[in-house]
């Protein structure tokens, strides 16, 4: 569903509204509300909100990851404004699986939000456990262990489950009942025949959709990619052949968070007769809980602490590690740089990427690809001529089928970039549901459900999306990124201005140093004028009485539209006031002398 924006206004709970193009509808106390505070339109940060009278149930609570022009940022999480607002309405938060995008902003939301209770399955509450173990967040935390017979219910919200695969065990999708409605949230999918792990729940589904579902939400990940998906036991058996064909050392690198395929790695080293040591901390982790789960099933004796890997030989040693998108600090880029403090690359070693590349990381892949032709290794990636990787998430024809399966009245596809949604949605179209019954949103937009009919809403949640670097949630990393953008693209100028503070005066003209905004020797005659307009405005500032702050706005004001008015450029201005060690001494004096009085 298209919208189209106009300048906001202000409602009774202070919330940005919208116009539709449809006919959009005024909330009512007794609605079902749906909206997303992530995953709409991005590949990550999945959240996605049900809201009745005085309750909020949440399902999922994800991270997405920096792209590139996002320097100094660690994660990218929701704005959990809307929640902090309605802090009187009770919150439930269910997770559908234990993957990053999914789980990984939970310790922020805790920090930020009174939630009553968790339900997630058992895969994802180690991993959560373990997130907020680190940062002892354990006791601030209820969570309850769920499956595909588990029930919840609250005042106005009834939730079912139901088995779904994924790259990831204990993967589930939700029923959510409503006296407004049935909704359906798939979570992350696809349709395997052929199954590493728990099989979808085909049957269950097919009776979901026979009862009748009012709305159907989505998983759109691979909605242009035709057909179905490669089957995970394919995976499995080229990887093992592999093995069998290579007589040096393996070094693998996967996706952490794709469990199943870790497991099948682990098993073929097994079957070849070959140790296995696991490299990057993430990996490590999954591997540890893995196998306390009984998903990894491999004993102690398997394993190789670094210190062993270069006692043993290696022809019968199997690295695994992170590192398959090139990114710069992961186990294989510093193996390929060489600058690994364990590991160094022999000749005629083979590297086998069992991953595909997201979109935007191929430079970064390739670089880390050249570096081990170079160190004369042999790189094996995934292809049309073999099986190394498949996806975790449903292609067109596994859209279709769910879709087939479920039969909703409306739907809305979720979990995708705005192109993914738009080309989910066509199939939906394709499958017989109504045009008119689709709605392609973006994270805030509002849906209603009152007696089992969907429709867009006037309201819209203020969304934007929170830079973290560390461990801040505040969202002040947001600012601090902006200057870095400003840093980037237009520079710093510095302007240094001493002055007399006793006396109210300049004691000579100021000096303007620059970094990345100019090239000094060819802008001599700009930063000269740019000093006289600085200097005459301070000068005419400190006729009468000033501060310290005045005099700083009075720098930024005179400098910055000069320099946008020569240059087209807006560089970050620092004024610097550099006071006299006669005006100090006095300023120190007189602070000594009031510190005595009122002692």
């Amino acid at each position: 569903m298209n919208s189209k924006k106009v300048a906001p206004k202000t409602s009774q709970n202070k919330e940005e509204i919208i116009t539709n193009k449809n006919n959009s509808t005024t909330i009512k106390k007794t609605d079902t509300l749906v909206y997303a505070l992530g995953g709409l339109g991005e590949v990550g940060k999945n959240m996605y909100c049900f809201e009745q009278d005085n309750e909020i149930l949440i399902v999922d609570c994800g991270v997405r990851f920096p792209d590139e022009h996002l320097l100094g940022v660690d994660y990218v999480i929701p704005n959990f404004s809307h929640l902090v607002k309605n802090e009187n309405k009770k919150k439930t938060l269910i997770i559908t699986h234990g993957h990053e995008d999914h789980i990984g902003s939970i310790p922020f939301l805790l920090k930020t939000v009174k939630i009553d209770v968790i339900y997630a399955p058992r895969f994802a509450i180690a991993l959560i456990n373990r997130k907020l173990e680190e940062r002892k967040m354990l006791k601030d935390a209820k969570i309850i262990q769920i499956d595909c017979n588990s029930k919840i219910e609250t005042k106005h919200f009834t939730c079912g489950f139901f088995d779904t695969t994924h790259s990831i065990p204990d993967s589930l999708g939700l029923i959510i009942n409503t006296v407004n409605g049935r909704i359906v949230h798939t979570g992350d999918f696809k349709f395997d025949l052929t199954p590493v792990g728990t099989n979808s729940e085909y049957q269950k589904m097919a009776y979901i959709g026979q009862v009748g579902v009012t709305l159907l939400l989505s998983d759109s990940t691979n909605s242009g990619v035709e057909g179905f998906s490669i089957s995970e036991k394919k995976v499995a058996q080229q990887i093992l052949e592999t093995f069998r064909k290579t007589e040096q050392r393996i070094i693998v690198a996967t996706f952490a968070s794709n469990v199943y395929r870790v497991a099948q790695i682990i098993e073929a080293a097994a079957a070849c007769d070959r140790k296995v040591a696991i490299f990057g901390r993430s990996m490590e982790n999954v591997v540890d809980v893995g196998r306390k789960l009984g998903i990894i099933n491999a004993p102690d004796k398997m394993f190789l602490t670094a210190n062993q890997l270069n006692h043993y030989p290696s022809n019968k040693t199997c690295i695994i590690c992170t590192g398959s998108q090139g990114e710069a600090l992961a186990a294989l880029s510093r193996i390929a740089a060489g600058t690994h403090r364990f590991i160094k690359l022999m000749p005629n070693d083979t590297i086998i990427f069992s991953s595909s590349t997201i979109p935007g990381n191929g430079d970064s892949v390739n670089q880390v690809i050249n570096k081990l032709y170079r160190h004369g290794a042999n790189v094996l990636t995934n292809s049309i001529l073999n099986n190394l990787h498949t996806t975790g998430h449903a292609s067109q024809d596994e859209q279709k089928l769910m879709m087939q399966l479920i039969k909703p009245k409306y739907f809305m596809p979720i979990h995708g970039e705005y192109k993914m949604l738009k080309q989910h949605a066509s199939y939906a179209v394709e499958t017989g549901i109504p045009e008119e019954n689709i709605f392609t949103f973006a994270n805030g937009d509002v849906l209603i459900l009152r007696d089992k009919k969907v429709f867009p809403a006037k309201e819209r949640i203020l969304v934007d999306d929170i830079f973290v670097d560390g461990n801040d949630y505040s969202g002040i990393s947001t600012a601090v990124l902006k200057d870095r953008q400003i840093l980037a693209d237009n520079g710093v100028v510095s302007v240094i201005v001493s002055i007399d503070s006793r006396e109210n005066k300049i004691c000579c003209k100021p000096v303007i140093v620059t970094r990345g905004f100019v090239f000094i020797k060819d802008s001599q005659p700009l930063l000269k004028e740019a000093e006289q307009i600085v200097w005459n405005a301070l000068k005419e500032k400190m006729k009468g009485k000033t501060t310290f702050g005045e005099i700083k706005n009075t720098i930024r004001g005179s400098l910055e539209p000069f320099l946008y008015k020569k240059t087209h450029r807006n560089p970050i201005v620092v004024p610097v006031i550099l006071n006299s060690k006669e005006a100090i001494e006095e300023m120190q004096q007189k602070r000594n002398k009031k510190n005595k009085s009122t002692n």
